[in-house]
């Protein structure tokens, strides 16, 4: 079942090994044959879906932060030491918006969606965009370990609370003037009067309130379920940053479990360990045309039926 069986493995082999309509056929028959779905989202599934950190649409979005701070990409952007805080959320409102509460530009998570929603799935991801519940997928079937870009947080922080950010960077983002937001727009604690910040998981300040730990409990009982029935395990734009949030577990059930089926479809990073490369299938390709081609082999298949 496998395309590789190592992280070093030559990709031009991979592809000879079984080319991608046997492959594409061979996912949908796991799809329709197994008992349940666990989806492990990383930023690839995003960047295919057409929310890049780069490029055009950074250009677009950006160009004078771009002119002004010679910025390279979105991801480095929010790291940038800006003098005011009426920069940094004057910079960070536009980040939140673009990335968080417009659709995006391809209906990847769409086609995702049509492909698991009648099947028993659950969703852990490490992408902080929210597009797994703006597409409508089941919010009681999603684990975000790594924050939203929707909530903000006490930055020290003095308690274990979210708040929704939703009207406040629409404010901002429409009030803003020469990269400034209005200093009375500045988020503060309304606990300690501290200033706001993301809830992004980037040091121990990251605040878990108790939705966070709620999905983590059905996660967990979501895994232990189907511990030893017929899973698939669908990794889609995992790379190599954060391996032991969904990477190395999926290894892991996948070889704990001789029902289980590892999937991981990505431009780059397809590797597996040997004791499971018989339960794998790694595809390199973009994500969006793949996961559209096993939609249409569904739809053909379902049809001829």
């Amino acid at each position: 079942m496998s395309g590789s069986l190592s992280r070093t493995c030559d990709y031009q082999k991979v592809e000879k090994m079984k080319n991608k309509d046997m492959l594409i056929k061979q996912i949908v028959k796991i799809m329709t044959s197994c008992d349940a779905i666990v989806i492990g989202a990383g930023s690839g599934l995003s960047s295919s879906a057409g929310l890049t950190y780069s490029g055009e649409r950074f250009e677009t979005y950006f160009k004078d932060f771009i002119d002004t701070y010679h910025l390279r990409d979105m991801y480095s952007a929010g790291f940038y030491p800006y003098e005011t805080l009426e920069e940094y959320w004057a910079y960070w409102s536009r980040h939140i918006y673009y990335n968080r509460y417009i659709d995006s530009p391809k209906k990847t998570y769409q086609i995702l969606l049509e492909l698991v929603k009648d099947k028993d799935y659950f969703v852990i991801t490490t992408n902080v965009d929210h597009q797994f519940q703006k597409n409508g997928f089941d919010k009681t079937r999603l684990f975000y370990t790594q924050g939203d870009y929707g909530l903000w947080q006490c930055s020290k922080p003095c308690h274990q609370q979210t708040y929704d950010n939703e009207d406040i960077v629409k404010a901002m983002l429409k009030q803003q003037i020469n990269m400034k937001i209005p200093s009375q727009l500045i988020p503060c604690c309304p606990r300690c009067g501290a200033p706001m910040t993301m809830n992004l998981r980037c040091d121990q300040t990251f605040v878990q309130d108790e939705g966070w730990y709620q999905a983590q409990q059905r996660y967990q009982n979501f895994l232990q379920k189907h511990q030893h029935t017929k899973v698939l395990y669908l990794e889609l734009g995992v790379g190599s940053n954060t391996p032991v949030i969904i990477k190395y577990p999926f290894w892991n059930y996948v070889s704990q479990n001789k029902n289980a089926v590892y999937i991981s479809i990505n431009l780059d990073d397809l590797y597996c360990p040997e004791n499971i490369h018989k339960q794998s299938i790694l595809i390199q390709g973009d994500i969006h045309n793949i996961l559209n081609s096993v939609a249409n082999e569904m739809r053909n298949d379902h049809d001829t039926k």
